[in-house]
């Protein structure tokens, strides 16, 4: 190959590439040299222009043309197939085992390679995820991101499905043109960005028409935009669509309460009462400490150490308080705190002598205890939206609180309610219960808390909480 043929090579590399991010971006239009461009070096190395136009899917693609099906199974520039099975590589989305990627050394080659990586691309993040979304367009999108996942040597939904997959973002990729001027994009921010991409588009669709066919179901990753959407959305399904969206709703709180049962152990193990004396056994015997007190007793002549006194550990465990009052904002901009509520609730209540009261509001309010212990159930009887008037609530709750002093009681709302509930909250508190405010429980981003009420609580010496749901377990254990 002479110099010229390379200089060619790598002139047509980077034109299709310049598209691919014009065409990312919508910009075709400021940039038609660039589209004309690319069909051109297309016609020249006779593939087909369908290539070039992100509606046309992968499947349509490789069934119209077999010839290009291996291109779209090997894996990209700068990737290897990850180990997997006897063979020793994982299987594309048609089933079968890509082969290992090599150099173009022809100008037909290198178009050929870049056309294919831009449509992987253009396809999982171009154009068809802007605008209306239909239930098969999510599916053909949902497809077309398996065949970028092939390609990138990872499983089927492994870039759409947290904690899935490799992780191939841990180390820069072994081949390339040239030398990489920053780390290269990572699983774990393709994941992010398709995240982002896919909660968006599911805002965008009618999620009726999917929710009826099972196996569109199979391909929605659970997320908290997808229960949110369900969730304003259910009063309107019925059927097939009811028992997929159950479980929908049931994947994501098993994955969620995975995390938020991790969090109960790793706060409530470490917890003892020290009113509660040792018990003088010997598998609680604490040998470090019971030779370090007795050091004195050593006789240096014989060599050995008499102990006169032994110290053991102490293993009882301080209980929760024997009653729980958790009520919960369910205005639309309290989703995810009410998600992550009604799942820490179940968990609460599945503990022993530990009696747990859930009330949801808005305008109106819905006593959840009987369904506490599902927490599926429990949200799909909540209503999201409306205004909020948290007075009912606490009058609801009133007659639970018969013991002050074993009741915690947990607020979770932004406190943007213009009712009578402080000072009801003030005397709850005064009275000797266990007063938990709780802003957000959110893990990430940007919320606001009533700044008015903020101080207040602080002023009663019950400041608001806000962050992960790991703080709100910690504070209950303050309580203990």
């Amino acid at each position: 190959m002479t110099a010229g043929d390379t200089e060619l090579m790598q002139r047509a590399r980077q034109g299709l590439y310049w598209r691919l991010m014009s065409a990312l971006f919508e910009q075709g239009d400021a940039a038609p040299n660039l589209e004309t461009l690319a069909r051109e070096l297309a016609n020249t190395s006779n593939l087909p222009t369908e290539l070039l136009d992100p509606k046309v899917t992968v499947d349509v693609l490789v069934h119209r043309f077999p010839k290009l099906k291996p291109e779209f199974s090997r894996p990209l520039p700068g990737f290897s197939p990850r180990p997997s099975g006897p063979e020793g590589e994982l299987p594309g989305p048609d089933g079968e085992v890509p082969q290992r990627a090599e150099a173009p050394t022809d100008l037909k080659g290198t178009v050929q390679r870049a056309l294919v990586v831009s449509k992987l691309l253009l396809n999982a993040f171009g154009p068809n995820t802007q605008g209306s979304v239909t239930a098969q367009q999510y599916g053909a999108w949902a497809r077309d991101v398996e065949w970028l996942e092939g390609a990138l040597g990872l499983p089927p939904g492994s870039l759409r499905q947290s904690g899935s997959g490799g992780g191939h973002g841990s180390g820069p990729p072994s081949g390339g043109g040239g030398e990489a001027t920053r780390p290269p994009i990572g699983d774990e921010e393709l994941k992010a960005g398709l995240a982002t991409l896919e909660a968006d588009m599911i805002h965008r669709m009618d999620l009726r028409e999917v929710l009826k066919d099972p196996v569109l179901c199979e391909r929605l990753t659970p997320s908290m935009a997808l229960l949110e959407q369900i969730l304003w959305d259910k009063g309107n399904l019925s059927g097939p669509a009811l028992q997929n969206a159950k479980r929908l709703i049931a994947r994501y709180v098993d994955e969620l309460s995975k995390v938020l049962k991790l969090q109960m152990r790793q706060v409530t193990s470490r917890v003892h009462d020290n009113r509660v004396p040792p018990r003088r056994i010997f598998r609680n015997l604490d040998m470090k400490r019971t030779v370090w007190k007795n050091l004195t007793n050593w006789d240096p002549k014989e060599r050995r150490l008499y102990v006169d006194r032994l110290f053991f550990r102490r293993t009882g465990k301080k209980s929760l308080p024997t009653k729980l009052i958790i009520i919960v904002d369910q205005s639309g901009s309290m989703t995810s705190a009410m998600v992550q509520t009604t799942i820490l609730a179940s968990i609460f209540a599945a503990l022993p002598k530990v009696i747990v009261h859930l009330f949801a509001f808005d305008t109106r309010v819905i006593d959840l205890t009987p369904y506490v212990h599902d927490p599926v159930e429990t949200l799909l009887r909540t209503k999201l939206g409306g205004g909020n008037d948290m007075r009912l609530a606490l009058d609801l709750a009133a007659p639970c609180i018969d013991s002050p002093q074993n009741t915690a009681v947990v607020v979770i709302s932004d406190f943007y309610d213009w009712s009578d509930f402080f000072s009801v909250l003030r005397q709850w508190k005064e009275s000797g219960c266990h007063l938990i405010p709780v802003g957000s429980l959110h893990t990430t981003g940007y919320f606001s808390v009533n700044p008015e009420y903020s101080a207040k609580f602080k002023a009663i010496g019950a400041p608001v909480l806000s962050g992960s749901p790991k703080k709100l377990i910690e504070q209950i254990k303050k309580v203990m």
